[in-house]
């Protein structure tokens, strides 16, 4: 089982610069997309069903602005878009899809998590979402196995960055958000797959470089992107990628190979 998570800063932008021709070549199983920015007249019929996949999308209300999307061989046994919190529903940043069997539930999930780098009224929506999204993957957990890709937009930990010093005092690592993952890891019991499998990784593990300055050609990266799942499908995690040979947008593909099927 192949799973991609992308943040795309826009749909139609990571499409010019090649990554649907790409991402056939990957044999990917499920790919979820972040940050679409696009409404579903740009995507349907267009975006909606690379070679052998189907996409299901969530867009924010606000045109040019976030929306995810989730592409599955499989076809689920149902859709949900919303976690039942109108601020982050109307922003598009959850999609579901459930796969559940006799004896067996399973969710994949792509998730935008907010940034909040532009200002203190969106940190404190960020610090929102992050109050929200907690209980309902503690929630979620209890009720079934899940794969969350998605941009989570905080780096965990000092290796997670390259100039984390500097950093202390800015959205995406600041002490209250890195210390929402740790409780998310170590008391919700979810786990960081890459890091399962990477536990020592430092610039091969970035997945996000600023378009200021020279950070991508000097690799001054975060890594942002996560794979966040359940402890019975984390342990069949296999192989972690990420993709830089191209770049699509500001932020690289985080491929996970795992050994079980939908």
């Amino acid at each position: 089982m192949r799973v991609i998570s992308a943040n795309l800063n826009g749909i139609r932008s990571a499409a010019n610069k090649g990554f649907f021709d790409w991402l056939p070549l990957q044999k990917a199983d499920a790919v979820g997309v972040q940050e679409v920015k696009a409404q579903h007249e740009h995507v349907d019929g267009v975006f909606c069903s690379p070679p052998g996949m189907k996409g299901h999308f969530c867009y924010a209300l606000k045109k040019g602005y976030a929306g995810v999307g989730l592409y599955t061989r499989d076809e689920p046994s149902d859709v949900v878009a919303k976690i039942g919190v109108p601020e982050f529903d109307d922003e598009g940043r959850w999609i579901e899809k459930r796969f559940d069997k006799p004896g067996r539930k399973l969710s994949l999930i792509s998730c935008y998590f907010p940034s909040g780098s532009s200002g203190e009224e969106r940190q404190q929506a960020k610090y929102r979402f992050l109050a929200a999204i907690h209980p309902h993957l503690v929630k979620l957990r209890k009720q079934r196995d899940f794969i969350l890709m998605g941009d989570v937009n905080i780096a965990h930990k000092e290796i997670d960055l390259k100039n984390w010093r500097s950093n202390q005092k800015n959205s995406g690592f600041l002490p209250e958000e890195r210390a929402w993952l740790t409780t998310l890891f170590d008391r919700a019991g979810l786990v960081d797959v890459y890091r399962t499998l990477e536990p020592e990784a430092t610039g091969s593990a970035y997945t996000w470089w600023s378009n200021r300055g020279q950070a991508w050609a000097n690799n001054v990266g975060w890594r942002l992107d996560y794979h966040i799942a359940t402890p019975a499908l984390a342990q069949t995690a296999r192989k972690a990628s990420i993709y830089k040979a191209e770049r699509f947008s500001d932020h690289a593909p985080l491929t996970i190979d795992y050994d079980f099927k939908l």
